[in-house]
Parts: structure tokens; sequence; C-alpha cells
């Protein structure tokens, strides 16, 4: 899966440096010189991480990334910073909800392993959130078996009648394909986190 990562810092030569860092990692790189740009690249297209300076024009980097965690959630954020004070990073943490803090000059390697990291969590929690909605699509479809069965014993009419106005019944053929639709679908989910979590 392709990521969209986009970098933040008004030193174009950190940006130069961190784009080399990851020319190999299988992300789209997007730049950004200060906050008001990062906004404007958040707006037009999705982005996975952010790696963000703290100390830059106009906003700083744990407002724009507190702003990021309010407006986009599953963005994920990691901050660097040159002058690593106390307040700043307890704005990070508190605020903007960082997944990881630097202090620059950083080394490299370790912030792309925390970027891969941080991307791979991302992609589970997505997936998890994923197979909790087949779960209880799932629940929904065994409900409906359910109440089917219980139309399918009832032996007067009236009683029927009064269990189809409670609840719409598909064609029972149509419900079981639905049925095993949903459980392939969660099959594949369970298989697809058990992959992501194996060494």
């Amino acid at each position: 899966m392709r990521h969209t990562v986009l970098l933040v810092d008004d030193e174009p030569i950190v940006l130069v440096v961190l784009k080399r860092v990851l020319r190999d990692e299988p992300y789209e790189i997007l730049t950004a010189g200060n906050a008001e740009e990062a906004a404007h690249v958040l707006g037009g297209a999705p982005v996975d991480l952010i790696v963000c300076d703290e100390e830059m024009p106009g906003m700083l980097g744990s407002e724009f990334l507190a702003n990021v965690a309010r407006d986009y959630p599953d963005t994920v954020r990691i901050m660097l910073t040159g002058h690593p004070t106390l307040p700043a990073a307890l704005r990070a943490i508190n605020a903007g909800r960082i997944y990881q803090f630097f202090t620059k000059p950083c080394n490299e390697i370790d912030l792309a392993i925390a970027m891969r990291h941080a991307l791979v969590q991302k992609d589970l929690m997505v997936k998890s959130r994923e197979l909790l909605e087949v779960t209880k699509r799932q629940f929904v479809l065994i409900d409906e078996a359910r109440v089917l069965r219980r139309l399918r014993d009832l032996p007067h009419k009236g009683q029927t009648e009064s269990l189809a106005k409670e609840r719409p019944l598909t064609d029972p053929r149509e419900f079981v394909e639905e049925m095993d639709r949903e459980v392939t679908k969660g099959r594949a989910l369970l298989a697809s986190l058990r992959n992501a979590t194996e060494p």
C-alpha cells in the first residue's frame, strides 16, 4: 500500500535531506515550508503521516499539529525541533497527540524506521475498524436469520404477519448469499491483519 507523507519545515535543506533519506521508501512525498502551506496541502489530498518542524514563521509546528489532530485525526503526526523545550514537548504531546518527538539533527535512519512503524500501526487500526464493521454486519445478518427461522416455525398466519411487519425480510437466497459475502470479507480482513503483524 502506497502512503502519502507530508514534510513540513521552513529550512529547504532539511526538506531535501529528508526526501533523500526516504527516496527508497514506497511513499508519495509532499513538502511545505510552513503551516499555512501544509494546511493547503492537507485540504487538497489525503495525507497518512506528517513530519513537522516546531520553529517556523507564522504558526508553531505544535499548534499546527494540534489543528491536524482535531481536523484529520487519522493522520499520524511526528514532531521535529532544533530547540527542544518542555513547553513545546507538552504542546506537541497533549494538543498535537504526536506519535513521536525527534530533536534536530536527528538520526535519519531512526526517523525512517519510526515512520514505517507508525504507518504499519495506522494500517492495522484501519483494518481493525473495517473488521469491526464487518462483524457488526454479520451480527445483523445472524439476527435476521433468527427472525427467518422464527417465521418458518410459526404455525399461525396472524403471528407470521405481525413478525413480518416488525422487520422487512429479504429473499432467503439473497440473504444467504449476502451472509456468505460478509463472512468471506471478515476472513480476508483477519488474514490481512495476521500477515501485517507477522515479523
